[in-house]
């Protein structure tokens, strides 16, 4: 066992509290170099809800988009931490095995922060190089075991843990189930405004599907002790996603549905740490190159995809080396061992 789970360092926030005070700054040199004074972009201590921005279809970034840092939250997915609040606000949904073969989920916020997030639990060394394709992401997590702490010390990424966020609110406890499935973040402590679509630097294709595909009304992935389940909904154009055979969904009632769900086969490793229990904590390799399934309206591809470095994001293509375009919308991405 390489140690308990414990949280981060203080130091994290104090870099972060210096990137919201010099893109506060950006922000209010565009407001006033385009003559509006009663504009004004929520602070880090407001819960409001910016406004909603979408990737640009063709692909490509809007020249009027901040780029700067997306939020990533590592949510827990045990059975008691369901149903998961703001889990439907997120742009992009990373699901990784973690021990014990049962799954977490890292959601990405950049178009959207909702008011709370959560609950909130601990980070795995796989995130570390899953966060790298994006800009210096703050990352939202609970702690790390002691021995993971010194790695996300020195990654290029803000870590903020209660104790970094002590005094500012962006953490409470709910009150309506047992620690530790009862942490939530606020959103809207931890950046100054939603993004915008230009922090999403995944690579990520939005536009018209590809040629081909079967039609599928329903995919199930597994893992050693969870499954999720995708079912395609033509009258709501989304894939209704059920979690160990019951429907996902949200603290207000609202079904998780994503326009797009990519089934990446990777390498899923062990890795040098454990939890407290002595289960090795699984490495999931997301650099590289192998095959995906997409699904979007309603039929599955079958594709190529390649991250060819960590500060890359992730292409896939067809067969004859097309580009694969995601249909606009929410994108879960499940992580899934090769064969």
């Amino acid at each position: 066992m390489t140690g308990a789970i414990r949280p981060g360092r203080a130091g994290h926030r104090r870099h972060l509290e210096g990137l919201v005070a010099a893109l506060s700054a950006v922000l209010l040199a565009i407001t006033l170099a385009a003559g509006c004074t009663t504009s004004r972009e929520p602070s880090r201590g407001d819960d409001s809800r910016s406004a909603s921005r979408q990737p640009d279809p063709s692909g490509s970034t809007s020249p009027s988009a901040v780029a700067a840092s997306p939020l990533a939250v590592k949510i827990d997915n045990a059975p008691g931490a369901r149903p998961q609040t703001g889990l439907d606000a997120a742009d992009v949904v990373y699901v990784e095995q973690v021990e014990g073969g049962l799954s977490r989920l890292m959601a990405v916020y950049a178009t959207t922060l909702p008011k709370a997030v959560g609950p909130v639990r601990s980070a795995r060394e796989s995130d570390l190089e899953l966060l790298r394709q994006f800009r210096r992401p703050v990352l939202a997590f609970s702690g790390a075991q002691g021995k993971l702490l010194p790695l996300i010390d020195r990654a290029p990424l803000d870590a903020v843990t209660p104790e970094d966020a002590d005094g500012d609110g962006a953490y409470y406890r709910g009150t309506d189930r047992a620690a530790p499935h009862n942490l939530y973040v606020r959103p809207g402590r931890l950046l100054p405004a939603a993004p915008g679509a230009a922090a999403l630097t995944t690579g990520f294709r939005y536009g018209a599907a590809p040629a081909g595909g079967t039609a599928l009304p329903s995919l199930t992935v597994r893992y050693p002790a969870a499954r999720f389940t995708f079912t395609w909904s033509a009258s709501r154009a989304r894939w209704l996603v059920s979690t160990d055979g019951a429907p996902t969904v949200t603290t207000d009632g609202r079904r998780v549905a994503p326009a797009t769900v990519v089934v990446q086969y990777v390498k899923v490793r062990a890795s040098g740490f454990h939890d407290f229990l002595g289960n090795n904590t699984p490495y999931t390799e997301t650099v590289g190159s192998g095959t995906a399934r997409v699904l979007r309206d309603g039929r599955v591809h079958e594709v190529n995809w390649k991250r060819a470095t960590a500060t890359s994001g992730t292409d896939f293509t067809t067969a004859d080396g097309s580009p694969v375009a995601f249909a606009q919308g929410q994108v879960w991405v499940v992580f899934a061992q090769a064969p």
